[in-house]
Formats: structure tokens, sequence, C-alpha cells
């Protein structure tokens, strides 16, 4: 059970203002000078407010920790509805926490220092935060990656190592493997390492079961990956590893034992709206929240979707947000930040509706930074939502003025905005960067199938530096049957590692995409071609500018037959000087004119 508030319920007096700070007393009332020290207090005051009107939580400066989520939920209907404000107090920059602190360091005489694992930690954990930064999982090799020899006899399980490539551990069963397909990545327990036959044997298939081409082979040439998790890799500033009792950490330069600040996450969701309408979040930082793997991995299929191998057929599961939404409209996130997450940032899930993301900042995110609706998975009566409760499609969604960057820190395959199943879905005026795939994505069937997905608007967005791990992906990247949608007056660049065995391009338009429009986009600087269709249907391209090198096509058509791509007024410049020098002018001018709106 979580912290229940629900915004419908009990009548009474209530201040309209309700007060909370971390030096307050959940015996006060609430008022500006006798505050509160919970949020859970602050919503049983809210409960009391009348039946229809509206109030503001004030959060004063500091950290609010929480030892269970925050639920928010109004389903008696609109009648008993009451609007909340969450709202920092003014000039202050309040934190809600699910993470616990980590005391009692020592320095060691090996220059690492430790602390115990605190009492209060009742799972294990795969997460440390050291002064307000993500602590390196102790990894080998620090920062490359290493390469497969050859794979085993199944192709799906194991697979053979050069010679010296792994260092001899101790306990190799508690090592994870983290290995890297095209446009998505396995994460594994090892269930034993040979070094003198140089075979390592994962716990299960490394790569999802419900795809037949996620062999080891069918990648790049010898894939990537890389180990964590043993106390013998931890040798470089920034690396921790944790045994049962002892927290070990290899300290950075100017680092101090008497100034550091150490959390562990160990809430899975922080907060979850089910069913409310009529709340505001506003100034607030939402950080520190939790995911474990499961037991036998985590094989990725494509934006933090993963094959669940607790059932025998396609059965795709999700990397949890730290922020859940579902059945919610009128919910509004503004000027929040959404930081250090074990999973994903936000998520606007099932029949969600009028949902306001805007000026927010999404950081330092293990998984996708923002999810918009639903895949294909979910089951009503039976039958695919999509096909039988097309009505519970998420509607009318706006994500504006972002700044989304360094999400998929754990889980490269994740994307920095992803909308799957959607309608009439805003995505605007945000700037994306740092990012290992993916900078948007859009649409979720891989076929021309008419879904609820539709009327779906991508605009005068400053996409950069993503891709930067995979491949096979871009700044846009869209999926299905699409009418009414647009892409348009976006500006992405600097797409320039192309890691893989397919492309890395500006957009990549795949399997499926019809009835798109592309116009009015300013694409350079990319490894690959701007624009790339594969299997595609239909779409009109005009009025785009791309630049590219003189041997790359700016639009490649994979299986895609070039007459269905209607391209009008579309300028092509060679990555020159000069074409530099064209781009840097129509990305002043079209981010002014962008700014200019705001």
């Amino acid at each position: 059970m979580g912290i229940t508030g629900c915004m419908g319920g009990a009548s009474g007096h209530a201040y309209s203002a309700i007060y909370v700070s971390p030096d307050g007393d959940d015996r006060h009332t609430g008022s500006a000078s006798q505050p509160v020290a919970s949020l859970t207090r602050a919503m049983e005051l809210a409960q009391a407010l009348p039946a229809g009107g509206a109030g503001t939580i004030w959060l004063a400066e500091g950290r609010y920790v929480l030892t269970q989520q925050l639920e928010l939920s109004s389903l008696q209907g609109q009648a008993n509805q009451r609007n909340i404000l969450w709202s920092a107090m003014p000039g202050t920059h309040p934190v809600i926490s699910g993470g616990v602190a980590v005391t009692g360091w020592q320095e060691g005489t090996d220059g690492r220092w430790s602390a115990p694992v605190p009492a209060s930690i009742q799972s294990g954990f795969r997460t440390l935060y050291i002064n307000d930064h993500r602590a390196i999982r102790a990894r080998w090799p620090d920062t490359a990656y290493l390469r497969m020899s050859e794979p085993g006899t199944d192709n799906r399980t194991n697979f053979f190592f050069t010679e010296g490539d792994i260092p001899p551990v101790a306990d190799a069963s508690q090592l994870e493997l983290v290995f890297l397909h095209d446009w998505s990545i396995t994460r594994i327990p090892v269930q034993s390492i040979d070094w003198e036959q140089r075979h390592l044997v994962a716990r299960d298939t490394i790569g999802t079961r419900s795809l037949d081409f996620f062999t080891l082979t069918g990648w790049e040439p010898h894939p990537r990956y890389f180990l964590e998790n043993a106390r013998e890799f931890l040798d470089a500033p920034g690396e921790w590893y944790c045994d049962q009792n002892q927290i070990y950490y290899q300290p950075q330069p100017g680092e101090t034992v008497g100034t550091m600040s150490a959390w562990v996450p160990q809430l899975t969701t922080l907060l979850r709206i089910r069913g409310g309408r009529g709340i505001q979040f506003r100034g607030i930082t939402f950080e520190h929240s939790a995911w474990e793997l499961p037991e036998r991995g985590y094989p990725g299929i494509q934006a933090c979707m993963y094959d669940d191998r607790t059932t025998s057929g396609r059965q795709w599961a999700s990397v949890p947000a730290a922020i859940e939404l579902d059945l919610a409209s009128d919910v509004v996130f503004r000027q929040c930040t959404i930081q250090h997450t074990g999973g994903s940032g936000l998520w606007i899930r099932q029949d969600c509706h009028y949902i306001r993301v805007d000026s927010c900042l999404i950081q330092d995110i293990a998984g996708n930074g923002i999810n918009i609706g639903e895949g294909q998975d979910r089951m009503v009566d039976g039958q695919p939502w999509w096909r039988v409760a097309t009505d519970e499609v998420s509607t009318d969604n706006h994500i504006t003025n972002c700044r989304v960057e360094a999400c998929g820190v754990e889980f490269f395959g994740a994307v920095g905005i992803w909308g799957g199943l959607v309608a009439q879905t805003t995505i605007a005026q945000n700037e994306l960067s740092n990012l290992p795939y993916s900078g948007i994505s859009i649409g979720w069937m891989w076929d021309t199938i008419s879904t609820p997905c539709r009327e779906n608007i991508i605009a005068n967005n400053h996409i950069h530096h993503i891709m930067r791990i995979l491949s096979d992906g871009g700044g846009v990247y869209s999926l299905g049957r699409q009418p009414g949608s647009r892409i348009t007056g976006n500006i992405i660049h600097d797409v320039s590692i192309n890691a893989g065995r397919a492309e890395s391009n500006g957009m990549f338009l795949d399997e499926g995409t019809k009835d798109l429009e592309i116009a009015n986009n300013v694409i350079y600087h990319i490894a690959m071609s701007p624009l790339r269709f594969h299997r595609a249907a239909s779409a009109r391209v005009a009025d785009n500018l791309l630049s590219c090198n003189n041997d790359i096509p700016p639009i490649r058509y994979n299986r895609t037959p070039e007459d269905n791509i209607v391209k009008i007024d579309n300028m092509i410049l060679s990555d020159t000087i000069a074409a530099d020098q064209v781009m840097r002018e129509e990305r002043i001018r079209r981010l002014r004119a962008t700014w200019d709106r705001r």
C-alpha cells in the first residue's frame, strides 16, 4: 500500500493554503506559521477542502523523503473534485526523494571509503548517488567495451572471449553482463565463466526470446559488451561496489568524507496519479527512484520494452517510471525536475487527457525520459485494447519547452520522449541531447494497420548529440500509420556516431510509416542519411533543409519504393564549410522564431 490521498472525501474546515516544511510538525494546523512536516499530512488536510474548491500545498525548502509512494486519485467524479496545486515556495527548490541516506563513511588504507548498508534497506540495490551524481557501478573495462570473440553453439546464451579480456574474479555469479544489440541492450546475470576455455554463460538468453533475429551474431560484427558488479573491478574514481554488509566507494578528486552526501533509492514509483483531475505541480524536484532487474535479466527490445520471461508467449513488459499517471486528466507539471531515476522518468499512460508537462528538466534517467500512451500489449476482454477499446487512447497531451538530457544511462535503448499508440499529442519546443539512442519516438505498430494513433505533432524541437552508443534510430523515429500527424520545424544535428550494423539518421521513418508529413525541418551533421525510410508506406517530405556528405544520399529508401515518398521543394546541401554557415544561420533564425513564440 502507498500513501493514498483521494481528492474527494470528508468535508469540513481546512486551510485553502496548506504549508509543509521539513522542520514542521504533523500535529500543526498547516498554516504558514504552523506548517506540517509530511506530504501525508498535507494530503489529509487537502481531503477536507470543500468539494469543487481549490487549494495550494506549499512546500518549503528541503528534502521530503518518502517511505511509500505518493498516491493521488479522484475516482468519485467531477462533482467531488478539488483542484490542488503542489508548489514550491517562492525562491525555494524542494525535493521529493525515494532514497535512503547512507551514513557512517570511513576512509580505508587502500584509498577507498566504506559505509554500512543502511538497516532500513529491505532489498538489494543497483544505484548509488554521491554528492548529487550517479556513481559508477564497478565495471570492466572502466570506459571502453570488450568484443565478443565467437558465439556458443546455440548463438543465444553463451559466447567465447579473447584471452586476457576478462580478469578473474572470486565470484562470477555476482556479475552482470551488459551486451549491446544495434538498438537495444541486454542486462543479465552471469551464470559462469571458464577462464581456461574463455567461455561465458549467461543465466538466460542474451536478448529477447520473442524475436528470432535476436541472436548474438545478428548485429555488428563481434558485438560490444562489458561487465559490472565485482569488487575486483573497483579500480577507478567514482566507482562503487556493495556486498551484503558494506558499500565501498573509490572517491573522485576533491571529495571528502566529511562533506559527502550519499543516497540509495528504494521506491520504484515516487508518485502515482490514478483518476486525478485538476492536480498541478510547480517547481518541485522528484528524484531517487529504483528498479531492480528481473531475476533472469532485462532483455531489451526497444525503447525500454523488454521480454517478460514469466510468460510463454509474446508479452512485452516495460521499465516503470518514477511518476506514473492513468485515467487522469487536466494534470500539469510545470518548472519541475525529474532526475536520478532507476527506471524511466515520467509516464502518462492509459486513458490520459490534457496532461501538460511544461518547462521541466528531465535528466540522469536510467530509462526513457518521458513516456506518453501505451504499446500494444494491454488486453481488454481477451482482445488488444487498441482494437476493442480505442476510446481509451491517451489524447491531447502536451510536452513543451522541456530540457531532456542524459536519459538511457542504464538502459541504452531508451529514448528521450516516447509516444506509443497516442492521438493528438503535441511534443513541441523541447531540447533533447546527450542520448544513447533516439531523441523522440512516435507510433508503436510495425505495419500499416489502423490504430488509434493519429494527429500527433512533433514541432520546433532542438535535437542534438544523440545516438551516442547505439544505432538504427534517429533524432525522430516513427512507426506505423499516423493519419494527420506532422513532424515540422525541428532542428536535428550532430548524430555523429554510427556504431552498429544499421544506420543512425536524422530521422528514421521505420516500418509501416504512413500518412505522415515531414516539413520545414533542418537536419545536418549526420553520420549517415538525414532521412531514412524502411518499409514505409507513404509520407510527404516538403521544404526541408538536408545536409550530408557528398557520398551519402540525403534520403535513403530501405525496402521502400521511392515513389511512396512525395518530395517537394527540399534543399540539399553538402556538409562543407559553406554549408555549415548556411545551417548555422538557418538554425539561429528558427530558434529565435521558436523562442519568440514561447
